[in-house]
């Protein structure tokens, strides 16, 4: 699988197939659902730490984490996994998604959405081998 294009310098709001599917509202959006993983990975990690839970546990910090990473590489990336395996794009008011007409984009977004899954499964998981391999 090849590293997707990145959006950074198109424009806000206009859709690129394997680059761009989402505008502000939902960039917003993610961003919080990213956030709200990171913040309950660290949650738990705490939990575990104080409840001086057996060292296996740990692993249960990669699903937050990797959720709260894909949720902030979605904002990032301006690319909604979802809308993207669904074939989908919006760059208004959330809820107002509008199907991608042209099945050449839509096989280029749903490779855009696997990597994004993929990568925030790496990242889920490489924190949760950190957190696991802690001395603690």
């Amino acid at each position: 699988m090849t590293t997707p294009r990145i959006a950074f310098d198109a424009p806000v709001g206009e859709y690129l197939p394997d680059a761009c599917n989402i505008g502000p509202a939902e960039m917003a959006t993610r961003r919080r659902a990213g956030y709200l993983g990171l913040g309950a990975a660290v949650v738990l990690a705490l939990v575990l730490l104080a409840l001086d839970a057996p060292a296996a546990t740990r692993w249960l910090v990669a699903m937050p984490l990797g959720g709260g990473a894909v949720g902030l590489l979605q904002a990032r990336f301006r690319f909604c996994a979802a809308y993207g395996i669904a074939g989908l794009r919006n760059f208004g008011p959330l809820g107002g998604a509008e199907r991608v007409a042209d099945g050449a984009a839509r096989r280029a977004d749903r490779a855009r959405a696997a990597w994004i899954l993929l990568a925030g499964a790496a990242i889920g998981l490489g924190g949760a081998l950190a957190f696991v391999l802690l001395p603690l």
